[in-house]
């Protein structure tokens, strides 16, 4: 399952906080892209935006003043300046980011791989959890270092890739061709995560074949050679 591309939506508040002056718009244009852009390089799927504009003092300031960023490490208190008769006018933008992001369906021990069917996309205010993840398929197969519960989002920070096979582990090859698929016994000849590539020796024919891991105890083969299948 792949993030969706992002689209940020601007919510404007009702309230006459936010000026319609010319400034202030330049203001919140410089906020909106760089919001635009820090959550598409977490892969937010679909993130909505709310921006509240602290205008400070901007009173005299030409419509065409230079916008500067100061701190914008925080969405929840981002700081601009106006360059404005040759002084820096300081501006406060205060961002709150809701967005898709995956939570747990029920409770998670920590250590124990978590499953697909145990998450779920749900929206969600993701503010202050800029580990939040978008993507199923970066969850499922790991563990946690913290047992999470029900309805919790997922936070990258607290999963390890697990171990998904062992070293002389049984393991079983599915190798698909031609929309045909074959199971086959092996025995891994070294440990791997998901999507490592590691050796394996056919059972039967002690064929030993370079293979990525796809699940617990189970691999696909990089190439099909012609023992492998039978």
């Amino acid at each position: 399952m792949k993030p969706c591309h992002s689209l940020l939506l601007l919510l404007l508040p009702a309230s006459g906080a936010w000026s319609a002056s010319a400034l202030e718009s330049s203001v919140e244009r410089v906020a909106r892209e760089h919001i635009n852009r820090y959550a598409e390089s977490i892969g937010w799927a679909q993130p909505q935006l709310k921006l509240k504009l602290t205008t400070g003092n901007l009173g005299g300031c030409p419509a065409d003043a230079r916008i500067e960023t100061i701190d914008v490490r925080q969405p929840s208190r981002m700081r601009f300046a106006a360059l404005c008769n040759g002084e820096k006018r300081e501006v406060v933008v205060r961002a709150t980011i809701a967005a898709d992001v995956v939570v747990l369906v029920h409770d998670q021990k920590a250590g124990v791989p978590i499953d697909e069917s145990a998450l779920k996309l749900e929206r969600r205010d993701v503010t202050a959890t800029p580990g939040a993840v978008a993507n199923i398929d970066d969850v499922a197969g790991k563990t946690s270092r913290r047992a999470l519960r029900a309805g919790q989002l997922v936070d990258r920070r607290w999963l390890n890739e697990s171990v998904l096979v062992k070293r002389n582990a049984k393991v079983t090859i599915v190798a698909r061709n031609a929309g045909v698929e074959v199971h086959v016994a092996a025995e891994a000849m070294q440990p791997g995560r998901r999507g490592e590539i590691i050796s394996v020796k056919n059972s039967a024919n002690g064929t030993v074949i370079r293979a990525r891991v796809i699940g617990p105890d189970a691999v696909e083969p990089l190439e099909i050679p012609s023992g492998t299948t039978r």
